[in-house]
């Protein structure tokens, strides 16, 4: 019976034994469980997605490139005779352009709808340019008689009024855009022969006009409240006509007619600040 009881019940010695091998194992798996949680990898926290919502100001610089055809007409009179006007006239038309430097600023707001923004921006610009054509080598029909005759078109300003329509990538945002743009012109003629006596004429006018305007671009949020954008415009406009008359020193006069369209085409980098 005593062997039995030897044999199921450890002695003293060895539950103490057990005891402490039970206590010493728990305190290093709690001392090693912070270890490993302090071991494990942190997720850096997710940058917000820009918002292009808000209204802004800024200024651009680039170049713009002016284009026209100009058209002439004279009517019968007394000064070019026969065949003269029509031989005038036809030498009168042709095409031109001309580039020059382009820069100002522009202010507008927009309205982000998920990854769709929706704005409207206005924009004055100093532009000017001087498209201009000379025929100064043709004779009239005697095929003696030398005539010059000129045109040119002048423009100062760009300025538009468009809606921008848009798809976003975060700080990216590339856009389509249209409206009306306007500028104002100053136009010439210039007619002079060498016939006895000899003739002169001029038409001209001035005067403000509204055409339309369409463009894309791309635009770049560099900071929270500042953006770069590159941006192409291309503005069409009505024709300017203008009236007057080749006279003579006698009493020879015919009456003298010129019209120009006008094309605008703009490339410019700007910068925005967001409020």
């Amino acid at each position: 019976m005593s062997d039995v009881l030897i044999t199921v019940w450890p002695s003293p010695r060895r539950a103490i034994l057990a005891a402490c091998l039970l206590t010493a194992t728990t305190v290093v798996a709690c001392r090693s469980t912070p270890a490993v949680a302090a071991d494990m990898p942190t997720k850096a926290p997710t940058a917000p997605v820009y918002q292009w919502s808000g209204c802004y100001i800024g200024g651009n610089l680039g170049g713009g490139a002016s284009g026209t055809n100009f058209n002439s007409a004279v009517d019968p009179g007394t000064h070019l005779l026969g065949a003269d006007p029509a031989v005038v006239a036809a030498s009168g038309g042709g095409g031109a352009n001309a580039d020059g430097f382009l820069g100002g600023g522009q202010a507008g707001c927009n309205l982000q709808l998920g990854t769709v923004v929706v704005g409207l921006e206005g924009d004055y610009d100093y532009f000017h340019s001087k498209p201009a054509f000379n025929n100064n080598t043709n004779t009239l029909s005697d095929g003696v008689t030398p005539f010059s005759i000129s045109q040119s078109i002048t423009t100062d300003f760009l300025a538009t009024i468009r809606p921008r329509l848009g798809i976003t990538a975060d700080r990216n945002l590339a856009y389509v855009t249209g409206g009306v743009a306007f500028t104002r012109v100053s136009y010439l003629e210039g007619y002079v022969d060498g016939a006895a006596p000899p003739g002169t004429g001029i038409a001209a006018a001035s005067k403000s006009l509204a055409g339309w305007v369409a463009g894309a671009g791309w635009e770049y949020a560099f900071a929270d409240h500042w953006t770069v954008r590159a941006e192409y415009l291309f503005a069409s406009f009505p024709s300017t006509s203008a009236l007057g008359a080749i006279t003579d020193a006698g009493v020879g006069t015919n009456t003298l007619h010129g019209s120009s369209d006008l094309v605008i085409q703009a490339l410019r980098a700007a910068v925005n600040f967001k409020f």
